[in-house]
């Protein structure tokens, strides 16, 4: 007995200390830093949590995700969707150096001389440090490194973390950062006015005030809480008489306790695609005005059991997430881990979907601004006014009949609706071309991916002392497919009253078709046929 004891003991022992070195051996041998992959998503993919074994494509991917829940106030979905589109066509560029037979996109020189294991992720993470450096500035000198004489910003602490050194000027370094200047130089003139914070090009004024509709079915800018409105339990929206742009107790100060919206990148249909080269690639077809649709609206928002609830807040993607185009970086990244992706089909994957998103982006902002179709908010506000609506009546209120003036959607309270035009719907275009680009490219719709919202996790009513929280019990979004995933993520905008059927079904339209545009003009880049493509737009 107590041989077959110490025999267990021997065995055991020898299992941890196997296991401690294989996880020992995951981390990077020569990193100098463990670079904290913070702020994290909210809800990770079950069974896919980030790791020291990621490709350096997904590493990068990843960084930029991290940088955009810590930067609510100068991203957004547009700003997201360029950010990951510029990131992965520098990478594949750096990557594209070092294969046979693709062509780059910006950068076409080719490595030359002897290729050393190991070269093609530098040039890769250079170009990725030198890009993410250009495209948010204010995260270069950070302070993140522990020593009192170093001022180090969070992309030089990946680069540190990978044990690559800042001044390397070896060749594959060199290819990475010359990579990524292409892309900057092309990017920098895309219409997007990166260089003044994406600040509105075209003038844009909304048809309707805050506190009047003068043109139904125009887009009307809301008056929305504060955190401190919040916090001070103001009501949804200002009493009769109070201004929100202005304090009542001194009309010089602003409002402390709510704000009026400002419309959100109303530029964004000028900025230069990736494949879209024709005017009628830009623009769906003609929304219409049809009540109808109002009341479906409020049919669909009115009385949300937990699961529903759920969906909508998962895929709302609001400030501190990685907003709609993110979130689908988050769906290729638990795909990747899945599937143990190399880094050449991480960097081709990355690549389509990338500027798939950022077409999609500019499809549906092009139609949002064309069209300018009030929200949902707006509209049963206007036209059920002095009518008895069911409505959410707030955190932890449920649902009850109030006046059509007073509804609300289940949505955060300082969000309600997103401040940009309602058709088409960004959720559902970004997540139709994502999902088409995923499908092509791996020859599968097949995703089998998960999350578990916990009980009680709710951002809207999360747990209290006094209140079990949403949802009551644990809940399971499960996707057997990447279609499943892009129908939840349109269907959750009219849980959350964000959206109208038809904004949903048109986006879903646009997108598609645009994931297939995007996938063809970027499969003639890896496979040596780039000078077949008309000239990038």
């Amino acid at each position: 007995m107590k041989r077959k004891l110490a025999t267990t003991l021997v065995l055991t022992t020898a299992l941890v200390l196997s296991m401690l070195a294989t996880f020992s051996a995951a981390r990077p041998a020569a990193a100098a830093y463990d670079d904290p992959d913070t702020p994290t998503t909210k809800w990770p993919i079950d069974g896919v949590p980030t790791s020291y074994n990621d490709n350096v494509v997904v590493k990068w991917d990843d960084e930029l995700l991290q940088t955009i829940r810590d930067n609510p106030g100068g991203t957004g979905p547009t700003i997201t969707a360029r950010a990951i589109a510029v990131l992965h066509t520098a990478i594949y560029d750096a990557w594209a150096a070092y294969d046979g037979t693709a062509d780059g996109v910006h950068y076409t020189g080719k490595a030359t001389g002897t290729v050393n294991p190991g070269d093609k992720e530098k040039a890769i993470s250079f170009a990725a440090h030198k890009t993410l450096t250009w495209l948010f500035p204010g995260r270069a000198a950070l302070d993140v490194d522990p020593s009192p004489d170093a001022v180090l910003g969070e992309f030089d602490a990946q680069m540190l973390e990978l044990g690559y050194g800042l001044n390397d000027t070896s060749p594959p370094a060199t290819i990475g950062r010359d990579a990524a200047q292409k892309t900057i130089d092309y990017r920098g003139t895309d219409r997007s006015n990166q260089a003044n914070g994406y600040a509105d090009t075209t003038n844009y004024q909304s048809a309707n005030t805050w506190d009047k509709v003068n043109v139904a079915w125009k887009w009307q800018p809301l008056c929305v809480l504060t955190a401190a409105g919040v916090a001070a339990k103001r009501p949804h929206l200002p009493p009769a008489g109070e201004d929100c742009a202005k304090d009542p107790n001194d009309p010089t100060k602003p409002n402390p306790h709510y704000t009026i919206q400002k419309p959100y990148t109303p530029h964004w249909g000028n900025v230069k695609g990736f494949a879209l080269d024709a005017a009628h690639q830009h623009t769906p077809p003609q929304p219409k005005q049809d009540p109808t649709e109002v009341a479906t609206a409020l049919r669909e928002t009115s009385n949300l059991d937990d699961t529903k609830k759920v969906v909508a807040e998962y895929w709302a993607d609001g400030p501190r997430s990685e907003f709609p185009p993110g979130h689908w970086a988050l769906l290729g990244q638990a795909y990747s881990r899945k599937r143990a992706h190399s880094v050449d089909t991480d960097a081709k994957m990355f690549f389509v979907m990338g500027n798939a998103l950022l077409d999609a982006s500019i499809s549906s902002w092009t139609a949002k601004y064309n069209f300018d179709t009030w929200r949902p908010a707006t509209a049963i506000r206007h036209l059920y006014a002095t009518k008895k609506v069911t409505s959410w009546r707030g955190p932890y209120q449920g649902y009850g009949l109030v006046d059509g003036s007073q509804w609300r959607p289940y949505q955060a309270p300082t969000v309600v609706t997103p401040p940009f035009p309602e058709y088409t719907s960004g959720h559902s275009t970004f997540s139709a071309a994502a999902r088409i680009t995923l499908t092509a490219f791996t020859g599968s719709d097949t995703f089998n991916g998960q999350v578990t919202i916990k009980a009680g996790e709710s951002l809207f009513e999360p747990r209290t002392a006094t209140h079990p929280g949403v949802p009551a019990k644990d809940v399971v979004l499960r996707w057997r497919s990447f279609l499943d995933a892009a129908i939840q993520a349109g269907t959750s905008r009219r849980y959350g009253g964000i959206h109208f059927a038809s904004g949903d079904d048109h986006g879903r339209a646009a997108g598609s078709t645009i994931g297939y545009w995007a996938y063809d003009r970027a499969k003639a880049y890896w496979e040596g046929r780039s000078e077949q493509l008309p000239p990038l737009p």
